[in-house]
């Protein structure tokens, strides 16, 4: 649908689908309120492969999708932001402000949603991660000779610190530092639109990488002693 909008767009013909009175609405409008629904169809989707799943807590919360949502639509206003700036479009404006306001937004979402983790109880033991009920259980292996999906996907090997500094890292890179960039960047500023883009990219990308392991699965408890 975004290929087919650019193309109309950039090279025609783009003829008219159908009138609104003096309105003249084209088969690239069309094609555009498609991709955006499209768009937003697809961070719904995405956010509900993790929020459906009630055995993982950290994720089985509407907050889940709300930040998917969030976040999506606020780098997608960044990056038009700078394009904006660079091609010296008027309507720079309209996506600086849009990206500022969502990027905010997003920052007391995904901040919501850290203390909502934080404040969360592991509901499960060793006797109910591998279902035997003894009172006196003693783990003295892993389970498995060799590592598995279930310990590189659910358990990680950098410690605590690495794990502190990810969180500070994403909210600074994803939320602080592109609200600042925004907050003082103009039109004449393209590199400094193109900066705060940048950074909440690279921000982001650590955002999911501590999304994913801040999830504490049940069967981390049965393979406690590879961690």
């Amino acid at each position: 649908l975004i290929l087919v909008y650019a193309l109309l767009r950039l090279l025609g013909p783009d003829p008219i689908a159908f009138e609104l009175g003096a309105i003249e609405i084209r088969w690239s409008t069309l094609a555009g309120f498609g991709a955006t629904l499209a768009v937003i169809a697809l961070f719904l989707c995405t956010a509900m492969i993790y929020a459906c799943l009630k055995f993982l807590r950290q994720w089985h919360s509407p907050l889940t999708v709300v930040n998917f949502i969030l976040l999506g639509c606020a780098s997608g206003f960044t990056l038009a932001a700078a394009v904006a700036a660079f091609a010296a479009d008027p309507r720079f404006g309209y996506f600086s402000s849009l990206a500022l306001f969502l990027t905010l937004c997003g920052f007391a979402g995904r901040w919501a949603s850290l203390r909502r983790n934080r404040a969360l109880k592991s509901p499960t033991s060793l006797q109910s991660a591998i279902g035997v009920h003894h009172p006196d259980i003693r783990q003295i292996a892993q389970g498995a000779m060799g590592g598995s999906f279930n310990t590189r996907a659910f358990l990680h090997q950098y410690g605590p610190l690495v794990v502190q500094t990810a969180r500070r890292g994403f909210l600074l890179f994803a939320f602080l530092l592109p609200a600042l960039l925004l907050g003082i960047a103009d039109a004449s500023m393209p590199l400094l639109c193109l900066a705060a883009f940048a950074a909440q990219y690279a921000g982001l990308l650590a955002e999911r990488w501590y999304f994913f392991i801040e999830a504490e699965h049940p069967q981390n408890i049965y393979y406690r002693m590879i961690s």
